[in-house]
């Protein structure tokens, strides 16, 4: 599915439409958090000395909540999404959509260490690429999906697209896969569909947009011409 929406059914008969996230605003989140973890231990680093042994094992202490607990308490405690993940409008769901807990968040955190071998989440990225909901090992483990929190908005409400032919034929399922595009942007937030649209970079020229391309080319397809 073009647009990666993960459908589940809860017990009441509602079926819910999860958009899940992709690896590149996962990484966006976790180095937004990155970068907050390593402000507070620089401050902490500075602060610890003053306070001679008993400061450096506080400093010691935070770098264990830090690495083990920041995840866990943010995403049980405040919605599914650490500051990081808020940042990219991103949370933690479990895989029927109902809110992330303390189990669930731990075995994601402890299993979060395997995903960053050797180096930069090497293994979790290569686990998300060969997983159709980007599935890390500790979301794998835990039985959760990180999804988008912001409302899909629609595409281009405004802008009036003129019909452009694709630089190059198309095969048929090539040209199914633009117009499903164009069919389900609106329901996709402006990150997804730029997520989406580099995919297809080969059709859209270098330094120019590329969803307002393949909508544009969508209607050419479509036969709007």
């Amino acid at each position: 599915m073009l647009d990666t929406l993960r459908r589940v059914e809860t017990p009441e008969g509602v079926e819910l439409s999860l958009p899940v996230a992709g690896p590149v605003v996962r990484a966006r989140a976790w180095f937004y958090d990155l970068i907050l973890k390593t402000v507070v231990l620089w401050f902490a680093a500075a602060v610890a000395p003053l306070f001679g042994q008993a400061g450096l094992a506080l400093y010691l202490l935070l770098i264990f909540l830090l690495t083990w607990l920041y995840p866990v308490v943010f995403e049980v405690l405040y919605a599914g999404a650490t500051p990081g993940k808020r940042l990219a409008g991103l949370r933690v769901v479990h895989d029927d959509g109902m809110p992330v807990g303390w189990s669930a968040s731990m075995i994601r955190s402890i299993v979060g260490f395997v995903d960053m071998l050797p180096f930069g989440y090497t293994i979790g990225l290569i686990a998300s690429l060969f997983s159709v909901d980007f599935k890390r090992l500790g979301d794998l483990a835990a039985g959760t999906v990180v999804i988008y929190s912001t409302p899909a908005r629609e595409a281009l409400p405004t802008i009036q697209l003129t019909p452009t032919r694709p630089p190059f034929p198309l095969q048929i399922e090539e040209q199914r896969g633009v117009v499903e595009f164009a069919l389900r942007s609106g329901r996709l937030t402006r990150e997804r569909q730029r997520e989406l649209a580099s995919i297809a970079s080969p059709l859209v020229p270098t330094g120019q947009d590329a969803v307002k391309q393949l909508l544009a080319q969508a209607r050419w397809i479509a036969g709007d011409r």
